[in-house]
């Protein structure tokens, strides 16, 4: 009975050193890849190996959370890639469950420490561009670019939304107003009801190295800063961390010569 006591004890708190070195891990992943020169990320190699998807998902996540408006959905099926992969390691997971022996459990808290690592990575790219959809649901709707950003899902996410937003509104006050003033996407006066994100929004973001001077060192790219006292011209070098308006580097952060930070 002690014995059996010690061993959970010991499962405990190795259980809590693992959820540890998780976080831990996340954070020198991030450090780790922010340093990765960008001529590696050029380099061809097996886009489809786990080291790969991981660096890619957490790029994605990062420069989501910090962009103002939508990104374009992850290319090359990565987020689709990454779900077969976590369906499969809970099926591992699912398992090994069920056995006691000392040297699978240590295996199956490592794959569950994994598991949660990935899942975390997922959930928190989803909450960020399900949060941007529900506060500008019609700006992406009712834009063909904007829309063509969205995934599948997404769109049907935002359809849905918006289809019981109009029928709440008109249950509520839209219903007394006149037909003409109940539409939410009236541009009567040439002024626009859709409300849109603040593309001028300040972010700070980081030279990966400009792709049309790519020499094996990672040129420099041009950033234009606009300000009170006027505009100018900033040479960002890679690794070199700058802020930003968003809409000045939106294009250089989409082409990949700059990530958010």
């Amino acid at each position: 009975m002690i014995k059996s006591h010690n061993y959970y004890i010991q499962v405990q708190e190795l259980s809590f050193l693992l959820s540890l070195k998780f976080i831990l891990s996340i954070i020198m992943d991030i450090d780790e890849f922010l340093n990765d020169s960008f001529e590696d990320a050029l380099r061809p190699r097996d886009s489809n190996t786990p080291e790969a998807d991981l660096q890619a998902l957490t790029r994605a996540w990062i420069n989501e959370r910090g962009a103002p408006e939508i990104l374009p959905w992850p290319p090359n099926n990565l987020v689709e890639r990454v779900t077969e992969r976590i369906k499969k390691q809970i099926e591992k997971v699912e398992e090994l469950t069920g056995d006691m022996d000392p040297k699978t459990n240590f295996g199956l808290i490592c794959l569950q420490t994994e598991l949660e690592r990935w899942k975390y990575l997922i959930r928190g790219l989803v909450r960020a561009r399900i949060a941007k959809i529900d506060a500008h649901t019609l700006h992406y709707l009712s834009n063909e670019d904007l829309r063509s950003r969205l995934s599948e899902t997404e769109i049907a996410y935002a359809t849905r939304h918006q289809q019981l937003l109009h029928t709440h509104y008109l249950s509520s006050f839209l219903g007394s107003f006149p037909s003409t003033l109940q539409n939410l996407n009236d541009q009567a006066g040439g002024i626009s009801m859709i409300s849109g994100p603040d593309e001028d929004t300040a972010v700070f973001a980081r030279g990966t190295g400009s792709y049309e001077e790519f020499s094996g060192d990672g040129g420099s790219i041009s950033v234009l800063g606009r300000g009170r006292d006027g505009d100018d011209i900033k040479d960002v070098d890679r690794g070199e961390v700058v802020i930003a308006r968003w809409s000045d580097i939106k294009e250089h952060v989409e082409r990949g010569e700059m990530e958010l930070v």
